[in-house]
This record gives C-alpha cells, sequence and structure tokens, in this order.
C-alpha cells in the first residue's frame, strides 16, 4: 500500500486531492493541517509521497521541504507542491527547495493524479534488498 501525506490547511482541498488521487491502484491516505503535523506523520508513518502546500499557519511548506530533504530518510521522497502561489519566485523556491512537481491551485485533477501516479511507479525510496536479491 502506497501511503499519501495530505498536507493542507484546508479540509476542502484535502478531499478535493484525495477524490482526485482516489483511482489509483493501492493508494491510502493520510493527512495534516499543519507543518508540523506533517512532520509528526513522517515520523510515525511509512509515507511514500507527499501533497504539500506552502501557506500554512504555523509554518510553511518550505520550512517542511527543507525539513524532509535535510533527513536521510525521507530526502528522495516525492514531494508534489500543491499551492495557489502562481509567481516564479515561490515556483523557483520550492524546486530548489527538493520539490518534485509544483502545482498551482486550482488544479486540473488528472494532471495530478498523472504526476503522482509517475512518482509512485518509481521504486521506493531507501527500501532494503529483499532475501532474493542479495547477494
Amino acid at each position: 500500500m502506497n501511503t499519501i501525506l495530505l498536507v493542507d490547511d484546508s479540509p476542502t482541498i484535502r478531499k478535493m486531492v484525495q477524490a482526485s488521487l482516489a483511482g489509483l491502484d493501492d493508494v491510502a491516505f493520510t493527512e495534516a493541517s499543519t507543518g508540523l503535523e506533517a512532520i509528526e506523520s513522517l515520523a510515525v508513518s511509512s509515507v511514500r509521497l507527499v501533497v504539500l502546500d506552502l501557506n500554512m499557519p504555523d509554518m510553511h511548506g518550505l520550512d517542511v521541504l527543507r525539513f524532509v530533504r535535510s533527513h536521510n530518510r525521507y530526502k528522495d521522497l516525492p514531494v508534489v507542491v500543491l499551492t495557489t502561489r502562481r509567481d516564479t519566485t515561490s515556483r523557483d523556491a520550492a524546486m530548489r527547495a527538493g520539490a518534485s512537481a509544483f502545482l498551482t491551485k486550482p488544479f486540473t485533477p488528472s494532471v495530478l493524479a498523472t504526476i503522482v501516479s509517475e512518482a509512485l511507479s518509481s521504486p521506493p525510496p531507501h527500501q532494503p534488498l529483499s532475501r532474493s536479491s542479495a547477494i
């Protein structure tokens, strides 16, 4: 099961993202409404991908992204930034901080689903070798 962490302070947006991705095979969702909740969720859950808003009340999404990229356990975790910020400065900052993709709200559900599907089709980061493939 691929767990997707949805991080947005808007319950409506989290529901819209979940509905947009519900058609993907083998996915489950966990939600966080703040950056601190997102970091806590990463610590206690096996998350395969993060959909992250930039504008949140307690900590900026870029700070969450920088946290993710600064820890070996999460450094290869796909992070899709989904935000209302349309300016190139925000986009460039997110990409420099390590975002896997940058989408703006309102978003096209099929575009989000394609990006997430492609990210999930790559091998999971930091997975140990299975016994059959170990030498």
